[in-house]
């Protein structure tokens, strides 16, 4: 559906598969390993609740769909969330064989084979893993803003349901931080617009505009009996010291949103590479810079290492690909000669001297990303938090606005794949549940009208419901 996109050589053609597909026997001998425990800890350490020895037995008795099926009905995202999500520190870090010193089960390798395996079967023309209610006079019609992992997975199970969700996405490219924002290393953007279509096949449409701009929010408001928010996040945020502006300093989405989708970018003459931050994204891009080859990549934190918000498994590979790690230095000027930046100056916190030149061709920023309120605000009821996050139920992930959801980065400033799947599905499942409570509140007196004779003698008609509009 997006081959046009994925037209020519791009950089992260380069950067190999971190966690290659297992093969059939591969798959096999790993389901075998697992003790199917009563009182799974990996579901617990799930976001999204997977039922994680039920799917891994089905693979081992070789009912790969009905593997996938059981990811799925959890997370429909399952699989690219079988590459991205960190389960070194969610499902895999929690596997009892920790605790006796044992190598883990492998269970986002496991997810990765079921869902791929089974979707290429479908693709193919074989079962497929779920089928869609048919559209009724009782669907419903919800718009979702952004095209992100939260808004696919909302649209997804209002699918399945056959309910009509209408994604509006402002970029060229949906799939949000999937397609854009992940390294390739964990998944390629062929693979997560894969995923995309996938969704799109359920029965969910595409459409291209800016709320705010090609269409209102009171349109939304007004020609849809839902509305959810998926807007993710914005720009990389600048450091604000001089020097930051021009050619050689770049945001870290943003490099790595070139290096998957644009055909024409390159590295150049890049030979020393600083990252600043301490992040997952700042160490996905480090990594990235290694991968492709920068003799030098340093990152640079203003902290300690043991302060870092990165995974501290990501850090260590890292490590073993080259990235050095400058700890306790605080940006403080960007050098350049002419437009060519040659450094950057750091305050070193204790010690002497207090301050260093790091030597740079290149320097990439990854301390955040900005916060998109201003859509948000478009919504009345909605409201913001201090972080600029939008305010929702915890359990419904509705917000101030009976009728607009919300899940994803907007709501948690910046969490993993997996989290944005289960505020999708969650949302779903609440506005489903509370189209049916209402349609019950009212059936009495449908019933009731029904029964009344009119003046002419005939049966009345029941009022109509919002969906028949």
């Amino acid at each position: 559906m997006f081959d046009g996109a994925l037209s020519g050589e791009r950089l992260e053609d380069r950067l190999p598969d971190a966690k290659p597909l297992y093969s059939p026997g591969q798959a096999q001998a790993e389901a075998e390993r697992c003790l199917y425990c009563s009182d799974a800890p990996c579901i617990k350490a799930c976001p999204t609740e997977i039922d994680i020895p039920t799917f891994i037995k089905k693979i081992a008795s070789g009912n790969v769909v009905g593997a996938a099926r059981t990811i799925m009905t959890q997370n429909i995202l399952g699989y690219s969330c079988a590459r991205v999500c960190p389960v070194e520190v969610l499902c895999v870090g929690s596997c009892v064989y920790n605790d006796w010193h044992r190598e883990p089960i492998q269970i986002g390798k496991l997810q990765r084979y079921a869902t791929e395996h089974a979707l290429k079967k479908e693709q193919e023309g074989g079962l497929r893993v779920f089928t869609p209610k048919a559209p009724s006079a009782g669907s419903r019609r919800v718009a979702l803003v952004g095209g992100g992992p939260a808004s696919l997975a909302c649209a997804a199970h209002l699918a399945l349901e056959g309910h009509r969700p209408v994604l509006f996405e402002k970029r060229p490219l949906p799939g949000g931080l999937n397609s854009t924002g992940v390294a390739p290393y964990k998944l390629h953007l062929a693979d997560a617009l894969a995923e995309v279509s996938y969704v799109l096949s359920l029965g969910a449409e595409l459409r291209h505009g800016v709320v705010g701009e090609t269409v209102s929010a009171d349109e939304l408001l007004r020609e849809f009996d839902a509305v959810f928010l998926g807007l993710g996040l914005g720009e990389d945020s600048r450091l604000g010291v001089p020097g930051e502006e021009g050619p050689g300093v770049h945001g870290a989405t943003a490099f790595i949103e070139q290096l998957k989708t644009d055909p024409s970018y390159s590295l150049g003459s890049v030979r020393r590479a600083l990252v600043i931050g301490g992040g997952n994204t700042a160490i996905d891009v480090a990594r990235e810079l290694a991968q492709l080859g920068v003799q030098d990549v340093a990152m640079v934190y203003r902290r300690d290492r043991a302060s870092m918000s990165g995974y501290t498994h990501e850090m260590d590979l890292a490590r073993i690909e080259g990235v050095r790690l400058v700890e306790r230095a605080t940006p403080v000027e960007v050098l350049r000669e002419g437009e060519r930046v040659t450094g950057l100056r750091v305050a070193l916190a204790g010690a002497e001297p207090a301050e260093q030149i790091l030597p740079a061709d290149a320097i990439f920023l990854a301390i955040g990303q900005s916060k998109l309120r201003a859509v948000a605000s478009l919504f009345p009821g909605v409201e913001l938090d201090k972080r600029g996050c939008v305010v929702v139920d915890a359990a419904s992930r509705r917000t101030g606005n009976p009728r607009v959801y919300a899940g994803g980065d907007c709501i948690n400033g910046g969490k993993e794949v997996v989290n944005a799947a289960a505020d999708g599905r969650d949302a779903a499942r609440h506005m489903i549940q509370a189209w049916s409570e209402a349609l019950w509140q009212i059936f009495p007196s449908i019933c009731a009208a029904s029964r009344a004779p009119t003046p002419s003698g005939s049966p009345a008609r029941p009022p109509p419901t919002p969906a028949s509009r």
